[in-house]
């Protein structure tokens, strides 16, 4: 499985914007995709996770009510619609992808990672 994160860039306080992640190859075995992030000097964090089906969708409650996780499966396509972003939420963003077993919520349960894109909001 290969994903391609994008959509990165510099936004200031309250500003927005959509991450994409684009997937290929043996998808077959897919059952959700997540959203992580990573901040200098910390460890890589939960954001967001959809499942293939109902779709299903889990957030870490920092970012609920502001960041919304959809999926494209004509397209192959992972979103992250970010609205009201914060300085704290600087970060690389990773996406990936997880089969059945394992948390949502633990980086280690996803196989599959794509190449992050860096978030930056300023004050």
């Amino acid at each position: 499985v290969q994903l391609q994160a994008s959509g990165g860039g510099l936004v200031q306080a309250g500003g927005s914007l959509r991450l994409s992640c684009a997937v290929s190859g043996r998808t077959l075995s897919i059952s959700s995709f997540g959203w992580f992030r990573q901040a200098p000097g910390k460890e890589r964090e939960f954001v967001a996770a959809i499942t293939r089906a109902p779709g299903r969708t889990y957030y870490v409650d920092s970012v609920k009510g502001r960041f919304t996780i959809s999926g494209n499966n004509a397209k192959n396509t992972v979103y992250l619609q970010m609205n009201s972003l914060k300085p704290e939420d600087t970060a690389v963003y990773y996406c990936a992808s997880k089969v059945p077993d394992g948390s949502y919520f633990r980086a280690p349960t996803y196989p599959d990672w794509g190449q992050g894109t860096q978030v930056t909001v300023s004050s």
